[in-house]
């Protein structure tokens, strides 16, 4: 539905240019940066790699390829979705916003880092809740940075983390199985 307003700019998507533009340069500006480099490459895929090199040294050998091969599925759905939408950005006239890959790589990157980091024996410190709550955070901060940062459009960033889940099922499914 979501992406049905956008590509049919129907009244959720100018209700959303009307939201973003009231949000934009919301909070301090350093603060929204840096949640906004949350969902960098340069932060979250380093993220991912320790979990999948810790998880390799505990001895799983599965569970880290599909951790990475649902990684590499973001650009792949995301970057088709760029194109087909060619939404303009909230303060550029550059086109492809839409959906938000920052938001998108926050959420594989810190929910397949939790997902592995469960689905091995924990040292005692580790409480189960820690890293899905740890991987929700970093994933609504990088959202919230981006709206607020003016980076993106809030649906952008709504689109990313409805297709987190998705992205991070099959990756869960084999998780829970173990």
């Amino acid at each position: 539905m979501i992406t049905w307003q956008v590509a049919a700019e129907g009244p959720l998507f100018r209700l959303d240019e009307r939201l973003g533009g009231e949000l934009f340069g919301r909070g301090p500006a350093r603060l929204t940066q840096l949640f906004s480099d949350l969902g960098g490459m340069p932060v979250a895929l380093p993220v991912l790699v320790c979990a999948i090199a810790y998880a390799l040294w505990r001895g799983a050998r599965r569970l880290p390829v599909y951790a990475a091969l649902t990684m590499a599925a973001v650009p792949a759905l995301v970057i088709p979705l760029k194109v087909a939408t060619a939404r303009q950005g909230p303060l550029t006239e550059a086109v492809n916003y839409y959906p938000s890959g920052h938001t998108a790589t926050a959420a594989v990157a810190y929910g397949a880092s939790a997902l592995l980091l469960l689905a091995l024996p924990r040292p005692s410190w580790l409480r189960a809740w820690l890293p899905p709550l740890a991987a929700v955070l970093l994933t609504a901060a990088t959202g919230f940075g981006l709206v607020l940062h003016g980076y993106h459009w809030p649906l952008d960033v709504l689109a990313s983390w409805c297709l987190g889940p998705l992205l991070l099922a099959p990756l869960w499914w084999v998780a829970r199985r173990r």
